[in-house]
Protein backbone atom coordinates (compact mmCIF):
# COMPACT_ATOMS: atom_id res chain seq x y z
CA UNK A 1 0.00 0.00 0.00
CA UNK A 2 1.53 3.35 -0.61
CA UNK A 3 2.63 5.72 1.40
CA UNK A 4 0.90 9.04 0.89
CA UNK A 5 -2.89 7.36 -0.15
CA UNK A 6 -3.84 6.74 4.05
CA UNK A 7 -5.12 9.83 5.12
CA UNK A 8 -6.37 11.65 2.60
CA UNK A 9 -9.75 11.98 3.67
CA UNK A 10 -8.68 13.84 6.69
CA UNK A 11 -10.00 17.32 7.39
CA UNK A 12 -7.54 20.31 6.31
CA UNK A 13 -5.75 20.83 9.92
CA UNK A 14 -7.26 24.20 9.75
CA UNK A 15 -10.84 23.31 10.25
CA UNK A 16 -12.47 23.98 13.90
CA UNK A 17 -9.29 23.63 15.41
CA UNK A 18 -10.11 25.29 18.37
CA UNK A 19 -13.16 23.19 19.07
CA UNK A 20 -11.58 20.15 17.87
CA UNK A 21 -8.47 20.70 20.58
CA UNK A 22 -11.41 21.17 23.53
CA UNK A 23 -13.21 17.94 22.65
CA UNK A 24 -10.09 16.07 22.51
CA UNK A 25 -8.56 17.50 25.53
CA UNK A 26 -12.25 16.69 27.33
CA UNK A 27 -12.02 13.35 25.88
CA UNK A 28 -8.35 12.36 26.55
CA UNK A 29 -8.51 13.87 29.72
CA UNK A 30 -11.59 11.88 31.24
CA UNK A 31 -9.49 8.97 30.43
CA UNK A 32 -6.57 10.01 31.82
CA UNK A 33 -8.38 10.64 35.20
CA UNK A 34 -9.60 7.26 34.79
CA UNK A 35 -6.48 5.79 34.14
CA UNK A 36 -4.08 7.55 36.89
CA UNK A 37 -6.86 6.40 39.56
CA UNK A 38 -6.23 3.23 38.10
CA UNK A 39 -2.52 3.99 38.26
CA UNK A 40 -2.88 4.86 41.65
CA UNK A 41 -4.18 2.00 42.54
CA UNK A 42 -1.52 -0.09 41.15
CA UNK A 43 1.41 2.46 42.48
CA UNK A 44 0.10 2.04 46.00
CA UNK A 45 -0.39 -1.90 46.03
CA UNK A 46 3.19 -2.17 44.85
CA UNK A 47 4.76 0.53 47.61
CA UNK A 48 2.73 -0.99 50.42
CA UNK A 49 3.77 -4.52 48.95
CA UNK A 50 8.11 -4.06 48.31
CA UNK A 51 9.54 -2.50 51.24
CA UNK A 52 11.23 1.14 50.48
CA UNK A 53 14.83 0.00 49.48
CA UNK A 54 13.41 -2.56 47.01
CA UNK A 55 10.86 0.27 45.87
CA UNK A 56 13.65 2.69 45.58
CA UNK A 57 15.74 -0.06 43.09
CA UNK A 58 13.01 -0.31 41.10
CA UNK A 59 12.12 3.30 40.77
CA UNK A 60 16.27 3.78 39.93
CA UNK A 61 15.94 1.02 36.99
CA UNK A 62 12.63 2.75 35.76
CA UNK A 63 14.23 6.01 35.18
CA UNK A 64 17.63 4.62 34.09
CA UNK A 65 15.25 3.10 30.91
CA UNK A 66 14.33 6.77 30.35
CA UNK A 67 17.11 8.50 30.51
CA UNK A 68 18.95 5.71 28.00
CA UNK A 69 15.61 5.89 26.02
CA UNK A 70 16.75 9.23 24.16
CA UNK A 71 19.00 7.42 22.23
CA UNK A 72 15.88 6.14 20.49
CA UNK A 73 14.37 9.17 20.13
CA UNK A 74 16.59 11.42 18.41
CA UNK A 75 13.95 14.36 18.98
CA UNK A 76 11.52 12.37 15.92
CA UNK A 77 8.95 12.04 18.55
CA UNK A 78 8.07 15.77 18.53
CA UNK A 79 8.79 16.29 15.08
CA UNK A 80 6.61 13.17 14.06
CA UNK A 81 4.17 14.84 15.60
CA UNK A 82 4.39 18.67 13.89
CA UNK A 83 5.30 17.38 10.50
CA UNK A 84 2.57 14.86 10.97
CA UNK A 85 -0.20 17.48 11.45
CA UNK A 86 1.00 19.81 8.88
CA UNK A 87 1.33 16.96 6.54
CA UNK A 88 -1.14 14.35 7.42
CA UNK A 89 -0.98 12.85 3.62
CA UNK A 90 2.43 11.85 4.79
CA UNK A 91 2.09 9.98 8.56
CA UNK A 92 2.50 6.27 7.02
CA UNK A 93 6.13 7.47 5.34
CA UNK A 94 7.29 9.34 8.45
CA UNK A 95 5.99 6.46 11.04
CA UNK A 96 7.90 3.83 9.18
CA UNK A 97 11.63 5.98 8.52
CA UNK A 98 11.12 6.53 12.28
CA UNK A 99 10.62 2.90 13.16
CA UNK A 100 13.31 2.01 11.36
CA UNK A 101 15.82 4.63 12.71
CA UNK A 102 14.81 3.38 16.49
CA UNK A 103 15.36 -0.27 15.55
CA UNK A 104 18.70 0.43 14.71
CA UNK A 105 19.46 2.77 18.03
CA UNK A 106 18.04 0.30 20.24
CA UNK A 107 21.79 -1.43 19.88
CA UNK A 108 22.95 1.38 20.83
CA UNK A 109 20.79 1.99 24.24
CA UNK A 110 20.93 -2.07 25.39
CA UNK A 111 25.12 -1.13 25.52
CA UNK A 112 24.15 1.97 27.87
CA UNK A 113 21.56 0.68 29.78
CA UNK A 114 23.93 -2.32 30.43
CA UNK A 115 26.45 -0.02 31.71
CA UNK A 116 24.21 1.82 33.60
CA UNK A 117 22.20 -0.80 35.40
CA UNK A 118 25.99 -2.17 35.91
CA UNK A 119 27.54 0.32 37.84
CA UNK A 120 24.68 0.26 40.10
CA UNK A 121 24.42 -3.28 41.29
CA UNK A 122 21.37 -3.99 39.32
CA UNK A 123 23.06 -5.81 36.04
CA UNK A 124 20.35 -8.84 36.78
CA UNK A 125 17.19 -6.56 35.80
CA UNK A 126 19.27 -5.93 32.13
CA UNK A 127 16.58 -7.82 30.12
CA UNK A 128 13.05 -6.75 31.38
CA UNK A 129 14.58 -3.18 31.22
CA UNK A 130 15.98 -3.32 28.33
CA UNK A 131 11.94 -4.59 26.88
CA UNK A 132 10.69 -2.09 28.74
CA UNK A 133 12.37 1.01 27.61
CA UNK A 134 12.08 -0.42 23.76
CA UNK A 135 8.17 -1.15 23.96
CA UNK A 136 7.43 2.23 25.65
CA UNK A 137 9.29 4.09 23.03
CA UNK A 138 7.33 2.32 20.32
CA UNK A 139 4.11 2.66 22.17
CA UNK A 140 4.57 6.61 22.15
CA UNK A 141 5.19 6.84 18.57
CA UNK A 142 2.25 4.90 17.55
CA UNK A 143 0.12 6.72 19.36
CA UNK A 144 1.76 9.90 18.62
CA UNK A 145 -0.06 9.63 14.90
CA UNK A 146 -3.18 9.48 16.97
CA UNK A 147 -2.53 13.22 18.12
CA UNK A 148 -0.81 14.08 14.94
CA UNK A 149 -4.23 13.89 12.94
CA UNK A 150 -6.50 14.66 15.77
CA UNK A 151 -8.12 11.42 15.91
CA UNK A 152 -7.69 10.57 19.81
CA UNK A 153 -10.79 8.30 20.67
CA UNK A 154 -9.17 5.26 20.43
CA UNK A 155 -6.22 6.88 22.47
CA UNK A 156 -8.98 7.60 25.02
CA UNK A 157 -9.85 3.82 25.80
CA UNK A 158 -6.28 2.61 25.14
CA UNK A 159 -5.11 4.62 28.84
CA UNK A 160 -7.78 2.65 30.38
CA UNK A 161 -6.81 -0.54 28.88
CA UNK A 162 -3.04 -0.48 29.86
CA UNK A 163 -3.90 1.08 32.94
CA UNK A 164 -6.24 -2.30 33.67
CA UNK A 165 -3.57 -4.47 32.09
CA UNK A 166 -0.95 -3.41 34.67
CA UNK A 167 -3.18 -3.25 37.70
CA UNK A 168 -4.44 -7.63 36.77
CA UNK A 169 -0.30 -7.98 36.44
CA UNK A 170 0.43 -6.18 39.43
CA UNK A 171 -2.25 -7.80 41.92
CA UNK A 172 -1.15 -10.94 40.55
CA UNK A 173 2.42 -10.49 41.72
CA UNK A 174 1.57 -8.85 45.12
CA UNK A 175 -0.70 -12.02 45.77
CA UNK A 176 1.54 -14.86 44.47
CA UNK A 177 4.59 -13.23 46.46
CA UNK A 178 6.68 -12.07 43.28
CA UNK A 179 9.81 -10.23 43.26
CA UNK A 180 11.04 -7.02 42.15
CA UNK A 181 11.85 -8.72 38.52
CA UNK A 182 8.30 -9.39 38.07
CA UNK A 183 6.95 -5.68 38.26
CA UNK A 184 9.57 -5.26 35.52
CA UNK A 185 8.16 -7.47 33.56
CA UNK A 186 4.78 -6.49 33.92
CA UNK A 187 5.49 -3.37 32.92
CA UNK A 188 7.16 -4.02 29.50
CA UNK A 189 4.23 -6.38 29.40
CA UNK A 190 1.67 -3.41 29.50
CA UNK A 191 3.49 -1.67 27.07
CA UNK A 192 3.51 -4.60 24.31
CA UNK A 193 -0.15 -4.85 24.86
CA UNK A 194 -0.50 -0.91 23.70
CA UNK A 195 2.19 -1.58 21.05
CA UNK A 196 -0.61 -4.33 19.49
CA UNK A 197 -3.33 -2.24 20.28
CA UNK A 198 -2.11 1.02 18.53
CA UNK A 199 -0.57 -1.10 15.33
CA UNK A 200 -4.62 -2.68 15.12
CA UNK A 201 -6.22 0.67 15.54
CA UNK A 202 -3.68 2.74 12.70
CA UNK A 203 -4.41 0.37 10.50
CA UNK A 204 -8.73 -0.42 10.76
CA UNK A 205 -8.60 3.60 10.80
CA UNK A 206 -6.50 3.58 7.65
CA UNK A 207 -4.12 6.11 9.11
CA UNK A 208 -0.79 3.91 8.54
CA UNK A 209 0.09 -0.12 7.97
CA UNK A 210 3.46 -0.60 10.17
CA UNK A 211 5.93 -1.33 7.90
CA UNK A 212 9.92 -0.35 7.59
CA UNK A 213 11.75 2.21 5.42
CA UNK A 214 14.56 3.94 5.38
CA UNK A 215 14.73 7.41 3.36
CA UNK A 216 17.81 8.49 3.67
CA UNK A 217 17.13 12.11 2.73
CA UNK A 218 14.22 12.30 4.69
CA UNK A 219 16.53 10.81 7.94
CA UNK A 220 19.10 13.25 7.28
CA UNK A 221 16.44 15.97 7.37
CA UNK A 222 14.84 15.04 10.03
CA UNK A 223 18.52 14.13 12.11
CA UNK A 224 19.08 18.11 12.24
CA UNK A 225 15.67 19.43 12.42
CA UNK A 226 15.34 17.57 15.29
CA UNK A 227 18.68 17.99 16.68
CA UNK A 228 17.11 20.94 19.05
CA UNK A 229 14.47 18.75 20.06
CA UNK A 230 16.61 15.52 20.84
CA UNK A 231 18.96 17.96 23.01
CA UNK A 232 16.06 19.38 24.73
CA UNK A 233 14.72 15.72 25.65
CA UNK A 234 17.85 14.70 26.98
CA UNK A 235 17.68 17.87 29.25
CA UNK A 236 14.35 17.63 30.53
CA UNK A 237 14.89 13.60 31.18
CA UNK A 238 17.81 14.03 32.87
CA UNK A 239 16.66 16.84 35.07
CA UNK A 240 13.36 14.45 35.50
CA UNK A 241 14.85 11.51 36.04
CA UNK A 242 18.71 12.16 37.24
CA UNK A 243 17.58 12.71 40.66
CA UNK A 244 16.52 8.94 41.58
CA UNK A 245 19.50 7.15 40.48
CA UNK A 246 21.51 9.94 42.59
CA UNK A 247 19.73 9.39 45.95
CA UNK A 248 19.90 5.83 45.05
CA UNK A 249 23.72 6.14 44.42
CA UNK A 250 25.13 8.71 47.00
CA UNK A 251 22.36 7.64 50.10
CA UNK A 252 20.85 5.13 51.61
CA UNK A 253 18.49 2.95 49.35
CA UNK A 254 15.21 3.36 51.77
CA UNK A 255 16.14 7.60 51.11
CA UNK A 256 15.45 6.59 47.59
CA UNK A 257 12.02 4.79 48.34
CA UNK A 258 11.10 7.64 50.15
CA UNK A 259 11.73 9.63 47.52
CA UNK A 260 10.21 8.11 44.77
CA UNK A 261 7.03 7.33 47.01
CA UNK A 262 6.65 11.13 47.45
CA UNK A 263 7.38 11.64 43.61
CA UNK A 264 4.34 9.36 42.82
CA UNK A 265 2.04 12.18 42.58
CA UNK A 266 3.99 14.98 41.46
CA UNK A 267 5.05 12.90 38.51
CA UNK A 268 1.35 11.64 38.43
CA UNK A 269 -0.25 14.71 38.21
CA UNK A 270 1.80 16.07 35.10
CA UNK A 271 -0.16 13.89 32.79
CA UNK A 272 -2.49 16.77 33.04
CA UNK A 273 -0.37 19.64 31.28
CA UNK A 274 1.53 17.16 29.58
CA UNK A 275 -1.99 16.10 28.02
CA UNK A 276 -3.35 19.11 27.41
CA UNK A 277 0.00 20.14 25.09
CA UNK A 278 0.14 17.08 23.51
CA UNK A 279 -3.34 17.94 22.31
CA UNK A 280 -2.70 21.58 21.93
CA UNK A 281 0.67 21.50 20.08
CA UNK A 282 -0.41 20.25 17.26
CA UNK A 283 -2.94 23.28 17.17
CA UNK A 284 -0.45 26.19 17.78
CA UNK A 285 2.12 24.59 15.46
CA UNK A 286 -0.72 25.04 12.41
CA UNK A 287 -1.64 28.63 13.77
CA UNK A 288 1.96 29.73 13.97
CA UNK A 289 1.66 28.94 10.01
CA UNK A 290 -1.59 29.82 8.95
CA UNK A 291 -3.29 32.27 11.77
CA UNK A 292 0.26 33.77 13.38
CA UNK A 293 -1.80 36.64 14.82
CA UNK A 294 -3.76 34.47 17.12
CA UNK A 295 -1.00 32.80 18.51
CA UNK A 296 -0.16 34.33 21.65
CA UNK A 297 -3.90 34.57 21.98
CA UNK A 298 -3.77 30.87 22.29
CA UNK A 299 -0.74 30.46 24.57
CA UNK A 300 -2.17 33.14 26.82
CA UNK A 301 -5.71 31.19 27.04
CA UNK A 302 -3.10 28.01 27.97
CA UNK A 303 -1.20 29.88 30.77
CA UNK A 304 -3.93 30.35 32.32
CA UNK A 305 -5.64 27.04 31.75
CA UNK A 306 -2.91 25.30 33.51
CA UNK A 307 -2.79 27.48 36.56
CA UNK A 308 -5.77 27.66 36.86
CA UNK A 309 -5.93 23.53 37.88
CA UNK A 310 -1.87 23.45 39.22
CA UNK A 311 -2.14 26.31 41.47
CA UNK A 312 -4.73 25.04 43.81
CA UNK A 313 -2.94 21.38 43.47
CA UNK A 314 0.12 22.99 44.76
CA UNK A 315 -2.00 24.66 47.80
CA UNK A 316 -3.74 21.49 48.38
CA UNK A 317 -1.24 18.92 48.44
CA UNK A 318 0.67 21.27 50.45
CA UNK A 319 -1.48 21.64 53.53
CA UNK A 320 -2.63 17.75 53.01
CA UNK A 321 0.58 15.83 52.95
CA UNK A 322 0.50 14.53 56.30
CA UNK A 323 -2.91 12.76 56.01
CA UNK A 324 -2.19 11.98 52.55
CA UNK A 325 0.78 10.44 53.06
CA UNK A 326 -0.79 8.14 56.06
CA UNK A 327 -3.61 7.15 53.58
CA UNK A 328 -1.35 6.21 50.74
CA UNK A 329 1.63 4.82 51.77
CA UNK A 330 2.91 2.12 54.48
CA UNK A 331 4.45 3.28 57.68
CA UNK A 332 7.64 2.60 56.20
CA UNK A 333 7.28 5.67 54.15
CA UNK A 334 6.35 7.73 56.57
CA UNK A 335 9.27 10.24 55.89
CA UNK A 336 7.99 10.59 52.58
CA UNK A 337 5.88 13.41 54.06
CA UNK A 338 8.33 15.98 53.91
CA UNK A 339 9.35 15.40 50.53
CA UNK A 340 6.02 15.83 49.18
CA UNK A 341 5.18 19.13 50.79
CA UNK A 342 8.41 20.33 49.32
CA UNK A 343 7.33 18.83 45.48
CA UNK A 344 4.03 20.36 45.89
CA UNK A 345 5.26 23.86 45.50
CA UNK A 346 6.29 22.98 42.40
CA UNK A 347 3.23 21.34 40.91
CA UNK A 348 2.11 24.94 39.48
CA UNK A 349 5.29 26.09 38.33
CA UNK A 350 5.44 22.76 36.13
CA UNK A 351 1.88 23.21 35.12
CA UNK A 352 2.76 26.53 33.46
CA UNK A 353 5.74 25.98 32.20
CA UNK A 354 4.13 23.26 29.38
CA UNK A 355 2.90 26.71 27.88
CA UNK A 356 6.27 28.05 27.22
CA UNK A 357 7.69 24.55 25.56
CA UNK A 358 4.24 24.60 23.50
CA UNK A 359 5.03 27.93 22.35
CA UNK A 360 8.66 27.80 21.34
CA UNK A 361 8.72 24.33 19.78
CA UNK A 362 4.94 25.21 18.27
CA UNK A 363 7.00 28.26 16.58
CA UNK A 364 9.80 26.44 15.20
CA UNK A 365 12.29 27.96 18.04
CA UNK A 366 12.76 24.52 19.77
CA UNK A 367 16.66 25.25 19.35
CA UNK A 368 15.87 28.45 22.05
CA UNK A 369 13.56 25.85 24.46
CA UNK A 370 16.77 23.50 24.40
CA UNK A 371 18.69 26.62 25.82
CA UNK A 372 15.65 27.07 28.40
CA UNK A 373 16.13 23.16 29.32
CA UNK A 374 19.86 23.46 29.49
CA UNK A 375 19.98 26.12 32.56
CA UNK A 376 17.36 24.02 34.19
CA UNK A 377 19.73 21.24 33.69
CA UNK A 378 22.81 23.04 35.27
CA UNK A 379 20.42 24.09 38.27
CA UNK A 380 19.12 20.63 38.69
CA UNK A 381 22.87 18.74 38.41
CA UNK A 382 24.41 21.81 40.60
CA UNK A 383 21.43 21.62 43.19
CA UNK A 384 21.25 17.55 43.54
CA UNK A 385 24.89 16.97 44.16
CA UNK A 386 25.37 19.93 46.17
CA UNK A 387 22.19 18.98 48.77
CA UNK A 388 21.77 15.16 48.28
CA UNK A 389 25.31 14.24 50.08
CA UNK A 390 24.08 16.49 53.08
CA UNK A 391 19.99 16.41 53.20
CA UNK A 392 19.21 13.35 51.23
CA UNK A 393 15.93 12.81 49.64
CA UNK A 394 15.03 16.01 50.98
CA UNK A 395 17.59 17.77 48.85
CA UNK A 396 16.69 15.88 45.85
CA UNK A 397 13.07 17.77 46.47
CA UNK A 398 14.38 21.16 46.71
CA UNK A 399 16.49 20.44 43.59
CA UNK A 400 13.41 19.43 41.48
CA UNK A 401 11.42 22.80 42.89
CA UNK A 402 14.49 24.64 42.11
CA UNK A 403 14.59 23.61 38.45
CA UNK A 404 11.04 23.74 37.73
CA UNK A 405 11.28 27.56 38.29
CA UNK A 406 14.59 28.21 36.41
CA UNK A 407 12.81 26.79 33.77
CA UNK A 408 9.78 28.66 33.95
CA UNK A 409 11.98 32.42 34.07
CA UNK A 410 14.05 31.16 31.02
CA UNK A 411 10.87 29.80 29.01
CA UNK A 412 8.83 33.05 29.82
CA UNK A 413 11.92 35.31 28.38
CA UNK A 414 12.72 32.91 25.34
CA UNK A 415 8.48 33.07 24.38
CA UNK A 416 8.61 36.51 25.30
CA UNK A 417 11.16 37.42 22.33
CA UNK A 418 10.32 34.91 19.56
CA UNK A 419 6.23 34.82 20.08
CA UNK A 420 5.49 37.39 22.68
CA UNK A 421 5.39 38.88 25.84
CA UNK A 422 2.84 36.31 28.46
CA UNK A 423 1.27 39.01 30.78
CA UNK A 424 2.00 36.94 33.59
CA UNK A 425 1.24 39.01 36.17
CA UNK A 426 -2.38 40.23 34.77
CA UNK A 427 -3.02 36.68 33.70
CA UNK A 428 -1.72 35.19 37.71
CA UNK A 429 -2.63 37.40 40.13
CA UNK A 430 -6.21 36.67 40.45
CA UNK A 431 -5.82 33.17 40.75
CA UNK A 432 -2.82 33.04 42.92
CA UNK A 433 -4.97 35.02 45.80
CA UNK A 434 -7.97 32.57 45.42
CA UNK A 435 -5.85 29.80 45.99
CA UNK A 436 -4.14 31.50 49.38
CA UNK A 437 -7.94 32.27 50.11
CA UNK A 438 -8.50 27.89 49.59
CA UNK A 439 -5.64 27.96 51.72
CA UNK A 440 -7.04 29.49 54.71
CA UNK A 441 -10.31 27.89 54.73
CA UNK A 442 -8.46 24.36 54.50
CA UNK A 443 -6.11 25.02 57.04
CA UNK A 444 -7.92 24.03 59.98
CA UNK A 445 -8.84 21.14 58.39
CA UNK A 446 -5.22 20.08 57.26
CA UNK A 447 -4.65 17.04 60.28
CA UNK A 448 -8.37 15.25 58.72
CA UNK A 449 -7.32 11.62 57.21
CA UNK A 450 -9.12 8.09 56.17
CA UNK A 451 -12.66 8.94 54.99
CA UNK A 452 -12.46 12.56 56.79
CA UNK A 453 -10.06 14.06 54.42
CA UNK A 454 -12.97 14.35 51.86
CA UNK A 455 -13.93 17.01 53.85
CA UNK A 456 -10.79 19.33 53.46
CA UNK A 457 -10.90 18.40 50.02
CA UNK A 458 -14.41 19.18 48.95
CA UNK A 459 -14.19 22.74 51.34
CA UNK A 460 -11.37 23.80 49.08
CA UNK A 461 -12.91 23.13 45.89
CA UNK A 462 -16.15 25.11 46.81
CA UNK A 463 -13.87 28.33 48.43
CA UNK A 464 -10.99 28.12 45.40
CA UNK A 465 -13.98 27.90 42.81
CA UNK A 466 -15.81 31.22 44.53
CA UNK A 467 -12.60 32.87 45.32
CA UNK A 468 -11.74 32.46 41.22
CA UNK A 469 -15.21 33.46 40.00
CA UNK A 470 -15.51 36.79 42.72
CA UNK A 471 -11.48 37.86 41.79
CA UNK A 472 -12.95 37.24 38.33
CA UNK A 473 -10.15 35.07 37.83
CA UNK A 474 -12.28 33.14 35.02
CA UNK A 475 -13.96 36.23 33.07
CA UNK A 476 -16.88 35.78 31.78
CA UNK A 477 -15.89 36.21 28.28
CA UNK A 478 -13.46 33.43 28.96
CA UNK A 479 -16.78 30.93 29.91
CA UNK A 480 -18.34 32.26 26.43
CA UNK A 481 -15.47 31.25 24.58
CA UNK A 482 -15.32 27.97 26.40
CA UNK A 483 -18.80 27.62 25.65
CA UNK A 484 -19.09 28.37 22.19
CA UNK A 485 -15.85 26.49 21.22
CA UNK A 486 -17.59 23.30 23.03
CA UNK A 487 -20.94 23.86 21.33
CA UNK A 488 -19.02 24.20 17.86
CA UNK A 489 -17.22 20.72 18.96
CA UNK A 490 -20.87 18.81 18.75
Amino acid sequence: MPDHDLTSDLPAPSTGLGSRALRNTILVLTAKVIARLIALVTVLAMIKYLKAASYGGFATVVNYTAIVSVVLDLGFNVLFVREGARHPGDIQRYLRNVMSVRLLMSVVSLGLLAIALGLNGLGNLLVPAFLLMVLTSYSTLLRNTLYAVQRLGFEALAVVLESLVLLGLVLYGVRTGRGLTYFLWAYAAQYAFSCIYFVMVLAVKRLAVIGWRLDLPLVREWFWKGLPFALTFVITILYFKIDQPLVYALRPHYEAGWYAAAYKPFEALLFIPITFLSIVFPVLSVYHRERPTEMLDAVNRFFKALLLIGWPMSVGIFLLAHPLTRALFSPDYANSEYALRILALGIGIAFVNNAFIGALSASDRQSSFTWAAGWSLVANLVANLALIPIFGYLGASAATLLTEIVLGVAGWVLTARHVGRVPVVNLSWRVLVAGLIMGVAVFPLRDMGGVAMAIPIVVGVVVYGAAVLLLRGLTMDEVSWARRALAQAR
